[in-house]
């Protein structure tokens, strides 16, 4: 295993027009919008809120011009660009959340910070060939990041890299607030203020360039990702508990972006997962760093 951490990279440059597109993603929208969907939203269980907020993800990804299909039976909600390209960057995000719970950290967090990008790219980058995907039914075995992997791989539809958001927007700073799951023979900071990134052999190339552009745009956020062999997943189970899985599965170069789930977050799978519990200037940050990555793979320059 592989871990790194951002701050032990040299800077790299930075492009003034990302600069500038970053300023624009603001923490009072992200808030907006984890408040929006963090009602329980359960593909069997709440089957009318499920529906409900697939369609107003539909809607916002429509407000910005993007082609939107409501992909299979789970109703995937995929936003492309006008202009279709046989190969995208993948950007994802389950929106389904466990029965009975409101899910703004779970996964409530990680779409808010999947439309941050997405608004961004549709204003500076609209013909960036990248793909937003909001998977349903991760909550049921990632169901629909499977039922989306296998759609994509049957059209020829090739996914360079893809970018898998689960649960961005919790931290906390206070000592021990960090835990480290049974099993990884790794360390970790005691504080919880940290972004996430798990990567396979096949990722790990991307993994050091998220890295790099957290360096380099966020020079004092803390970003620590892990490379784990291939096949890792299946011995310590903990490493397969979201979408990047079935795209694992497909070949695809997969990296998840977290901030550790319930190694960190003691709302996890709990009513208690509200909006007011979580760091929008943490969230803010995360969506900073991804939407430079993805400008910057799209060959957004001056």
């Amino acid at each position: 295993m592989r871990l790194l951490h951002s701050s032990s990279l040299p800077p790299v440059p930075t492009v003034p027009r990302i600069c500038s597109a970053l300023k624009a993603v603001s923490e009072k929208q992200l808030r907006q919008w984890v408040e929006k969907i963090s009602v329980p939203r359960h593909f069997h269980a709440q089957p009318e809120a499920n529906a409900a907020t697939a369609n107003w993800l539909a809607e916002q990804f429509n407000a910005w011009n993007y082609e939107v299909e409501l992909q299979g039976k789970l109703r995937n909600v995929v936003a492309w660009p006008r202009i279709r390209s046989r190969e995208v960057i993948l950007v994802g995000a389950h929106y389904d959340s466990v029965p009975g719970t409101p899910g703004a950290d779970d996964n409530g967090s990680a779409v808010a910070a999947m439309l941050g990008c997405a608004e961004v790219c549709a204003r500076v980058a609209p013909d960036a060939p990248v793909c937003f995907a909001a998977f349903n039914c991760e909550e049921d075995g990632m169901l629909g990041s499977a039922e989306l992997a296998a759609h994509l791989s049957r059209t020829g539809c090739r996914v360079r890299v893809a970018h898998i958001l689960e649960m961005v927007g919790f931290a906390s700073s206070t000592p021990g607030s960090q835990r480290l799951p049974t099993g990884l023979p790794i360390h970790l900071p005691e504080r919880g203020d940290f972004l996430g990134l798990l990567a396979n052999q096949a990722s790990g190339q991307q993994m050091d360039y998220i890295l790099g552009q957290a360096r380099a745009y966020l020079p004092e956020f803390s970003v620590i990702g892990l490379e784990v062999p291939l096949g890792a997943e299946r011995v310590l189970p903990v490493l397969a508990r979201s979408d990047h899985v079935p795209l694992w599965d497909q070949g695809i170069p997969a990296v998840m972006w977290t901030d550790t789930s319930e190694f960190r977050n003691p709302h996890y799978h709990q009513t208690t997962d509200t909006p007011e519990t979580l760091d929008y200037h943490f969230l803010r940050q995360v969506t900073q760093i991804l939407t430079a990555c993805i400008l910057g793979q799209t060959g957004f320059r001056p």
